[in-house]
């Protein structure tokens, strides 16, 4: 009966803001004209914009330097969507995984990856994913919507305060490797990285950000002709059209010849070495051949390969290959001089780790 009670409490508070305008879609100047609408002074648009961003304000109630009458103002007019962390859990090795509620009730997952000099947020860009690939339990999802840009923010500000509290160090880094394809919400992804590395954000240098893409050829030229500063990640998986296909079907459509021209070009326009993140599995793509491909691959532009633990999601059609494969990968990538990192994944007891994001909770 209670659960009964706040769902149609829930639904109460839904059907208000919906007349009412979300006010961190308003850009700054947006803002200030507003004021001077009501009568008011330029300036307290800077404010609240202030409040909304640097200071990431919950309710207009927390803007304390604002007088009560133009709180109520705001209040009357607009809503701040602000996320709710529903569900933290933390892991055996320090990883924290939130299930994040977001204004119209729907959930995305984020995680927070500490290590010893470091901690970094992952972050999700949609409601489920635009993509297929087989071995991801996100990809099983439906695509619900794309991500705000303040949703996206929020997921960030809720880890950074995780960091500080629970690690005693603020958020250095940060990587698109969540929930959804980050390219396929371009814009949206693009804007909360502008706040995230506003100085009237959370002034971060975008050399910390890595986005992480499935392949989109289309948006990855569209980045290097916006110059972009962040730092370009591509999950590859095999560099063998017929493989990759039967593993990421949308590879038929965006194949790896595609694939190549667009980083070809990111690198021409950027000049920004391209990272690979790279997963081998049991009798897939663990023979000489794929890494022969792979390392053909990488040739054309500056790389480095990850190679990624990989994290069951249940139905045991992907299985980590053997230590044996994995040391050939390595070994040849290395005579090849193409530098090579094996990853292991954090938080897997937790469904935390890669690929494994799937709302669970």
């Amino acid at each position: 009966m209670a659960g009964f009670f706040y769902r149609i409490i829930y639904l109460w508070k839904v059907e208000i803001a919906k007349n009412k305008r979300d006010i961190r879609a308003f850009t700054k100047e947006q803002l200030r004209s507003f004021f001077e609408t009501q009568g008011d002074k330029a300036f307290r648009g800077n404010q609240v914009y202030e409040w909304l961003w640097q200071k990431s304000a919950h309710t207009f109630e927390d803007m304390t330097n604002i007088s009560k009458e133009t709180r109520q103002m705001l209040e009357d007019n607009f809503v701040i969507n602000h996320i709710k962390v529903d569900q933290m859990q933390r892991s055996s090795d320090g990883t924290i995984k939130n299930a994040v509620r977001l204004h119209d009730d729907l959930i995305v997952e984020s995680v927070l990856i500490p290590t010893k000099t470091r901690t970094t947020a992952c972050v999700s860009s949609q409601v489920g994913c635009s993509l297929d690939c087989k071995f991801c339990a996100t990809s099983r999802l439906k695509r619900m919507r794309n991500l705000n840009p303040d949703e996206i923010y929020d997921q960030v500000v809720a880890i950074d305060n995780e960091s500080r509290l629970y690690f005693n160090r603020p958020l250095s880094n940060i990587v698109f490797m969540g929930m959804g394809e980050p390219l396929m919400n371009y814009n949206n992804v693009i804007k909360a990285i502008d706040k995230i590395t506003s100085p009237e954000g959370l002034g971060m240098s975008p050399k910390r950000i890595i986005v992480s893409t499935s392949g989109v050829p289309k948006m990855i030229r569209k980045m290097a002709d916006e110059q972009v500063k962040f730092k370009l990640a591509v999950s590859l998986h095999s560099a063998i059209d017929e493989i990759r296909t039967s593993i990421m079907p949308f590879n038929a459509t965006f194949t790896l010849a595609d694939l190549r021209e667009a980083l070809e070009y990111w690198y021409l326009k950027t000049k920004s070495r391209i990272t690979y993140e790279y997963v081998v599995w049991d009798g897939i793509n663990d023979k000489q051949k794929d890494v022969n491909a792979l390392v053909d691959f990488c040739r054309f532009a500056p790389s480095k390969v990850n190679l990624i633990e990989y994290n069951p999601i249940d139905d045991g059609e992907f299985q980590q290959a053997k230590n044996a494969a994995i040391e050939m990968y390595v070994k040849t990538l290395e005579q090849n001089g193409i530098t090579v990192t094996v990853r292991r994944s954090r938080g897997k007891d937790i469904d935390a780790a890669c690929g494994q994001l799937a709302n669970k909770s």
